[in-house]
């Protein structure tokens, strides 16, 4: 079995070094991940555009490459042939904070998973919810990433299907249990900020207070908010199928 991991965080991040940690045990495990932060980036290819491969470790010494692209270009080079065996499931992670609701939209890590199903591999991306960096441990994180990839593997994942995990920030022996949920849904606290002109040119950014998650029962943020892990299966098809009736019944017969 080769296992791909990648991130979105950056070859240095010590995630990525977690997560390759908790894999190493179960089958031939490959590294290849950004040179850089691309945290917030959403799906990615980068086309006709040369991109840095740079041989490289990670603190423990585990051999790997790091890339000038985003997260997606990582996995679609990796099986596209930077890697010489073919991959045969692509872990991504682990972010630093939960990826909810729809974080799914903006998140390399998760996105880096749905380049893996686009590619045709299965894909599972982990997210642990913490709030400071610095004071993550991600013990705990590697024995459940640990658990569920041996699952994964073990019963095979339904077609066109990604996994998104998201791990308390608790003890092992203080998290509950699995769930099985689905998307909830995310407040952002988004401000723009207006900053002084430099040179005559005008400057904004975004920022604000980090999105808040509603932990309703049977969410992504409920089940994190009850200590338990979430595992919300993600498929790439997002038609609305609901919609597609009223839409029908639209007058399409003459010009508008």
């Amino acid at each position: 079995m080769h296992i791909l991991v990648t991130n979105d965080d950056g070859i240095e991040a010590p995630g990525l070094l977690a997560l390759a940690q908790a894999v190493l045990p179960l089958g031939k495990v490959s590294i290849v991940a950004p040179d850089h932060n691309w945290s917030m980036c959403g799906h990615v290819k980068t086309i006709h555009r040369r991109l840095p491969i740079t041989e490289t470790s990670l603190a423990d010494g585990t051999p790997a490459i790091a890339t000038g692209g985003a997260p997606s270009d990582c996995v679609a080079m990796a099986i596209m042939g930077l890697l010489p065996e073919p991959v045969d499931l692509v872990v991504s992670g682990f972010n630093p904070y939960a990826n909810i609701g729809h974080d799914l939209t903006y998140s390399g890590t998760v996105t880096a998973a749905m380049e893996a199903v686009i590619c045709g591999v299965p894909g599972i991306a982990f997210s642990l919810d913490g709030e400071i960096i610095d004071q993550l441990d991600y013990s705990a994180a590697t024995l459940v990433a640990r658990e569920v990839v041996i699952r994964a593997l073990r019963n095979g994942l339904p077609a066109e299907t990604l996994l998104n995990v998201n791990i308390p920030n608790l003890p092992f022996e203080q998290i509950k249990g699995y769930q099985i949920t689905r998307q909830g849904k995310r407040v952002y606290r988004d401000v723009l900020i207006h900053h002084p002109e430099e040179n005559g040119q005008r400057h904004l950014s975004i920022g604000g207070e980090p999105p808040v998650g509603i932990p309703e029962e049977g969410t992504d943020s409920g089940a994190l908010a009850q200590g338990h892990v979430s595992i919300t299966p993600v498929q790439l098809d997002l038609t609305a199928y609901t919609a597609m009736k009223p839409l029908r019944e639209w007058d399409w017969s003459a010009s508008a």
